[in-house]
């Protein structure tokens, strides 16, 4: 199993929503660095629900990996801010994930607590500049994180 950070606005798509339909693919994300991240996940993967763009913006939950390699319908809808001209269905470059839902945390484990405890190196998300959507994030700091949160 391994342990990813996977970054939304609130107010696009929170910990609530997922958290009320239980599951929902990652679609629009359109960084090749984070779709490949996306691409190697397997099923059982566990991944930090993270929300950007919000003050404080931190980890506010959990989700699981339940299903890889799932096509990222916005690519093809002309309608959707994350339509891509050059992608067709029977070679699309955009593939996500399935997420369900596991736990919400009482308390939101800040950028500003992650910068106390751990290095750029240590947690991707708290390098300088980083907009990364998707990263991984080793075993040993996924287990640190978790050992500091209560799930409500």
């Amino acid at each position: 199993m391994n342990y990813w950070l996977m970054k939304s606005e609130p107010s696009v798509y929170g910990i609530a929503d997922l958290k009320r339909d239980r599951q929902t693919i990652w679609d629009g994300v359109r960084n090749y660095q984070a779709r490949n991240f996306m691409r190697s996940m397997q099923v059982g993967d566990r991944a930090f629900f993270y929300h950007s763009n919000t003050t404080p913006p931190g980890i506010v939950g959990m989700m699981q990996v339940v299903e890889t390699n799932v096509i990222d319908p916005t690519q093809f809808d002309p309608q959707s801010e994350y339509y891509d001209a050059k992608s067709k269905p029977d070679s699309p470059r955009w593939q996500t994930v399935r997420l369900e839902f596991e736990k919400e945390f009482a308390e939101i484990f800040t950028l500003d607590l992650l910068r106390q405890q751990f290095t750029p190196d240590e947690l991707w998300v708290v390098r300088q500049g980083n907009r990364l959507s998707v990263m991984p994030v080793e075993e040993a700091i996924a287990l640190r994180i978790l050992s500091q949160v209560q799930a409500i």
